[in-house]
Parts: structure tokens; C-alpha cells; sequence
């Protein structure tokens, strides 16, 4: 699915934008709608009916919502109504062998695996059309009347397979009367090229490392070893998941839209408060929107306040994963961000921004261990190594060699995710705008160029958030 996608958009991208540059505007949503559904059947061609499905019934319950806003409790059994549908349909993909094989631990039972593919993004997209009957019911968007817009809101291809999750009050009015020019359609060609570069050179060649790595049995671990490894998927998820976004943002802003931005440098982060502040922005707000605040958000007492945490954290981590390894991620995080709501954030403001920052990435980083791992047994064993139990060497030849054959790369990924690089460019701009223009046209050229180079060449080129 992954190779198919980007051959998708390498292929059919500049005649898809051909086509649409060159047709009237009221046909460009039409356009829109038939290409998302043409891309999502490249990879998923069955599993496209489920996305006309769910296209349909928010549509009608949106109108029916719409329709019976004055009379407050009709309105929200078509909410509830089109909740229930849209989470059926998530929970039977997504969560079926989980909950049988579950049963079947509990019980003795052998009730067999359902073994069901997961269709590709629908937990974006589920979320995304949820947002919608929610929306209209609170009176922050109106019901989109032309099923053909709706459907592009819902199937638009820039960013239905990987994110960020677009909430429909923050394009509605732009599904109609959104205002393509040449500015922003360069734009937009910046920042996909530069997710390109992110994903493709970033995030590839420092996956190989864990992916080597993670793979090796207990045994043969040492403490180094494991430490690299894991800090190699750090990166790899970053690169990966904000380099889908970028390129996400940038084909939006190809055909006329601007999505909310997905990631802030969340690795500059000084509390995990912070981080969860940076990292998968568009997430986070669905479930403070929609989830959070709904249940009195902290604005309650404080047990209230911690129940509510938990509640959310749970939730997102079981978005993730149909594995009870997410459920211990999310939970993770959960108690972290009550401890430092407690007492300890401010404390973490107050001290010495290094050991702040020493904090949260080690955090973070053992919360990559639960992440990554759906086995528990490997996860548990990965965690030994990591601190050295169980007899695991402490360094060995095969870690050093792992160690300065990616030093350069670790060097170039640190630096990559920070705003360093950001901060230097807007500098040269000030200072001069056509050598700015210039540096920045050859970098651009040369990403494409080197990305291509590697995607012909590529065996290894996963998208780890398709599985979600």
C-alpha cells in the first residue's frame, strides 16, 4: 500500500492537478471526491464501499441534525444515532479479534479470529465525519447540503490514509469557497517536497537501524545496542508521522485548503504536558473537543479531573491499536500528566531547562518502548535490555559498529527536530531575500531528487500510522 500510494501520487498527482486547475470550480469538488475514492481503491478496493457508506449516513444524519436543532433531544439521538454507526463500524475492523481473543483468555473459549483486514485510515476518517454531526448539532458548522462536497471532506485524498484528523468546522467554509493562487499552490509544493524529504531520508534510513535491531532475540542485546535502537525509532516515528502531515498540508494547500497544522517540534519539549501539547495536535484537540471538555474537562473537582484524564488517555491510547500494549501506552502517559498537573510542572518550569528536557524525552522515549512493541513478552525483554537486567552486556563490538556507521545520521535527525534549520532560514531571508530564494529552490530539487533516487532503489519504505 505504501509504494502503491506514493506511485499513486508521483503518477496521477500532476494530472490530477491538471485536471482540476483546468475545470470550472463547481466541478473541482467532484474532482476532488473521484480521485480520494480512486487513490483510497488503489490500495483498498473493497473496502472503498465502506467509506461511500460512511459519506452517506453523516450526510443524512448531518441534515436530520440540522433539521431538528430546535427540538434539542431528536437532534441528539441523530447524533448518538450516527456515533453508534460510525464506532460500530471502527470497533468491528479494528477492535473484533482483540475483544474474541480476549474472551477466549478469560474463558477457555476457541471462538475463532474474525482475522479481518483493517481498512486503511478509518480511524481518521471515522473521527473526521464524527466531528461533522457533532459540529452541526452544536450550531459551529451548518450541514453541507451537496453530497458531492461532503464526500470530498470525508475522502479527500491529501490526507485520508495517515492525518491529521481534519475536523469539518475548520474547512467547511473552504469546501465552497475556498481561493487557489499561485502563492499558495508553491507553497504547498515546498512543504510536500520537504515531508517527502522527512519521510523517505529521515525516517527510512534511521527505521533500518531499528528494525535491525528490534528484531534481534533477547539474547543478543546489550544495553547500547538497545538504547540506539530504540532512540532510532524515536526518531523514525517523528519523521515518518510529520512528514506524512507535511505532505498532507502541502497537497491541501495545492488545491486551495489550509489544514491545522500536526506537529510543533515536540521534541524541544520540557514536560510531557508539553509534548502532548506538540505532538499530533490535531488528535489532541479531538479528543480535548470532543471528549475532554465534554466531561467537565478541569473544570471539575479533582477527582473528576484525574477520572477524566484517564478516560482520555485510555481512549487514545486504544485508537492506536488494537493491542493491550496502546492501552499501557496511553495509561503511561495518562499517570505522567497527572503527576504533573499535581505538582510537578511547575517544578519543571522552575528548573534548568536541560534536566527539564533530560526528563521528557526519557519519558517519552520508554513510552516508544510501549509503543512499539504489541507482544508484551518482547516489550518486557526490550525493557530489560535497556537497563542492563537479566545478565544483557553492557556494550559490545556490534553496538559500536551500529553506533558510528549512524552517528552522522543521529547528528542530522537531532538537529532535523528542532527549529534550527527553521530559525537559520527565516534569518538568511531578512537578510537577503533572492539568496534566500535560491538556497532554498536548490534544496528543494535536490530532496526530490534524492528521494526518488531512494524510493526506485527503496525494500524498506513503511508508513508506520497506516495501521491506525
Amino acid at each position: 500500500m505504501v509504494f502503491s500510494s506514493l506511485l499513486f501520487l508521483t503518477i496521477f498527482l500532476p494530472l490530477t492537478i491538471f485536471i482540476y486547475y483546468i475545470s470550472p470550480k463547481f466541478l473541482r469538488n467532484t474532482i476532488l471526491f473521484a480521485v480520494s475514492l480512486i487513490f483510497y481503491a488503489w490500495g483498498e478496493p473493497i473496502y472503498v464501499s465502506i467509506m461511500i457508506f460512511s459519506t452517506v449516513v453523516d450526510y443524512v444524519h448531518g441534515l436530520l441534525v440540522e433539521k431538528y436543532r430546535d427540538r434539542p433531544k431528536v437532534a441528539r439521538r441523530f447524533v448518538i444515532s450516527s456515533m453508534i454507526i460510525n464506532l460500530s463500524l471502527l470497533g468491528f475492523f479494528k477492535y473484533s479479534d482483540f475483544f474474541i481473543s480476549n474472551i477466549n483468555s478469560l474463558f477457555g473459549s476457541n471462538i475463532p479470529l474474525l482475522q479481518l483486514a483493517l481498512p486503511i485510515g478509518i480511524s481518521f476518517y471515522t473521527f473526521q465525519t464524527m466531528s461533522y454531526t457533532i459540529d452541526v448539532y452544536r450550531g459551529d458548522a451548518k450541514a453541507q447540503r451537496n453530497i458531492i462536497s461532503f464526500g470530498a471532506y470525508v475522502a479527500l485524498f491529501p490526507q485520508l490514509i495517515a492525518g491529521p484528523i481534519v475536523r469539518y468546522k475548520t474547512i467547511a467554509d473552504q469546501l465552497d469557497h475556498r481561493h487557489e493562487n499561485v502563492d499558495s499552490f508553491a507553497q504547498g509544493v515546498d512543504r510536500f517536497v520537504i515531508g517527502l524529504g522527512k519521510k523517505i531520508l529521515l525516517a527510512n534510513n534511521i527505521g533500518l537501524l531499528w528494525n535491525e535491531i528490534s528484531s534481534k532475540a533477547f539474547g543478543d542485546l546489550t544495553v547500547v545496542a538497545a538504547w540506539l535502537g530504540i532512540i532510532a525509532f524515536t526518531f523514525q516515528i517523528y519523521f515518518d508521522f510529520s512528514g506524512y502531515s507535511d505532505m498532507a498540508i502541502g497537497l491541501g494547500k495545492m488545491f486551495g485548503f489550509t489544514f491545522l497544522e500536526n506537529f510543533n517540534y515536540p521534541y524541544i519539549s520540557k514536560s510531557i504536558t508539553e509534548f502532548w501539547r506538540r505532538w499530533h495536535m490535531s488528535l489532541g484537540t479531538w479528543f480535548r473537543e470532543y471528549v475532554y471538555i465534554p466531561l467537565g474537562g478541569n473544570r471539575v473537582g479533582k477527582v473528576k479531573f484525574y477520572r477524566n484524564i484517564f478516560i482520555v488517555w485510555f481512549l487514545t491510547g486504544f485508537w492506536h491499536g488494537a493491542n493491550w500494549n496502546f492501552i499501557f501506552w496511553g495509561l503511561y502517559f495518562a499517570v505522567i500528566l497527572v503527576v504533573e498537573k499535581t505538582f510537578l510542572l511547575k517544578y519543571l518550569e522552575k528548573g534548568h531547562n536541560i534536566i527539564a528536557h533530560i526528563y521528557t524525552m526519557f519519558l517519552v522515549i520508554i513510552g516508544w518502548v510501549l509503543f512499539s512493541f504489541d507482544n508484551l513478552a518482547n516489550l518486557g525483554n526490550y525493557l530489560k535490555a535497556m537497563f542492563g537486567i537479566g545478565g544483557i552486556q553492557f556494550i559490545n563490538s556490534e553496538a559500536v559498529y551500529y553506533l558510528y556507521t549512524n552517528l552522522a545520521l543521529f547528528i542530522i535527525l537531532i538537529i532535523a527536530s528542532t527549529p534550527l534549520l527553521k530559525n537559520v532560514s527565516e534569518k538568511i531571508k531578512n537578510k537577503n531575500e533572492k539568496i534566500y530564494y535560491v538556497l532554498k529552490n536548490i534544496v528543494i530539487v535536490l530532496i526530490i531528487v534524492v528521494s526518488f533516487a531512494y524510493l526506485v532503489d527503496a525494500t524498506y519504505n513503511p508508513f508506520l500510522y497506516f495501521r491506525f
